[in-house]
């Protein structure tokens, strides 16, 4: 069977590759920042409510910032033609951010709304909760995730 070219376009998988640099802390550095923290802080990291907070902090960071580890174009790869007569603006309210501010590492909590005007073709709206999810999970300003 022959496949039109939406067809085989919108059967390729997205690619979402890690990003990953010789710069990249280990986890006994990131680790050792975090009990420097806890003393700059006032407290004593050895202290036993304290113990396994640097391994807890590692663990959430690489979580919270995991969207540096995703490719936002990639998402968007795989598009679909089948609204091909659509003209109207697709448009997703509320999708719910969590970020950190890049000036004070604070957290930036909210909704986020996506719309576009599609040519010929569609995105999965699924995409673009995805979208914003990867920008959100990187250091942000509020500005710029407008």
């Amino acid at each position: 069977m022959k496949l039109t070219q939406c067809q085989a376009e919108s059967s390729r998988p997205a690619a979402v590759e890690a990003v990953f640099t010789p710069e990249t802390p280990s986890t006994l550095e990131i680790e050792a920042a975090v009990r420097t923290l806890i003393r700059a802080a006032g407290d004593d990291p050895e202290r036993e409510g304290l113990l396994d907070t640097p391994a807890r902090v590692t663990r959430a960071y690489r979580e919270w910032f995991s969207g540096y580890a995703i490719d936002p174009a990639a998402l968007l790869e795989r598009t679909f033609c089948e609204a091909e007569a659509y003209q109207e603006t697709v448009l997703l309210c509320d999708i719910p951010l969590v970020s950190t501010c890049e000036h004070h590492m604070a957290p930036i909590i909210g909704v986020a709304h996506v719309g576009y005007r599609p040519r010929e073709r569609v995105v999965g709206i699924s995409k673009l909760s995805r979208l914003v999810d990867a920008y959100a999970r990187r250091l942000q300003l509020q500005e710029r995730l407008t």
